[in-house]
């Protein structure tokens, strides 16, 4: 998806790659196959068992009907990566999640609001709609996680990455260090 692709004269889109953050196989299967097993086990029950009047069935139904959708978006959603470039973070397809100059501070502690391995990148403003890539980042006003499926080493690079340009770029405060 990356290779080739002209970004300006003599710069391809490698050249200005910082950091990347993809799902991990193991996590992806595990967290899909969580979903799906869900999904089913739902839905033989629904159909399966007697419930004594139909409401409580079409609730147990919708639930694995749910369970099933959200496990093939997050199959979907995990076959991208999360891209860090001197602009900003992007998706795989380009779609921009954060503009580098509106981000305030990276959020990776203990206590943190964050993904699991991963880091939450607290905007200035709103960085559009609300979205959601499950297993690898969301965001929800002002507030970006990334993570989810993916390594931790990979998200604490990224959000490591993201701090240092923050320290560079004029005009903005470090990150307090614990």
């Amino acid at each position: 998806m990356l290779s080739g692709t002209v970004i300006n004269e003599g710069a391809t889109m490698e050249d200005d790659v910082l950091a990347i953050v993809a799902p991990s196989p193991v996590r992806r299967a595990l967290g899909v196959g969580m979903f799906f097993g869900l999904g089913v086990l739902l839905v033989v029950i629904a159909l399966g068992q007697n419930f004594g009047g139909f409401g409580w069935q079409a609730f147990t139904l919708l639930c694995g009907a749910g369970a099933l959708a959200l496990g093939e978006k997050m199959r979907r959603a995990t076959r991208n990566h999360v891209i860090l470039r001197p602009e900003g973070l992007f998706d795989a397809q380009g779609r921009e999640i954060a503009r580098l100059d509106t981000i305030a501070r990276v959020e990776r502690g203990v206590f943190a609001f964050k993904p699991s391995n991963g880091f939450t990148i607290v905007t200035k403003v709103p960085q559009g709609a609300n979205a959601w890539a499950p297993g690898l980042w969301w965001r929800l006003g002002r507030r970006i996680g990334i993570g989810g499926v993916t390594p931790s080493g990979q998200a604490k690079f990224m959000a490591e990455m993201i701090a240092e340009l923050l320290v560079i770029r004029p005009g903005t405060e470090p990150e307090p260090r614990p």
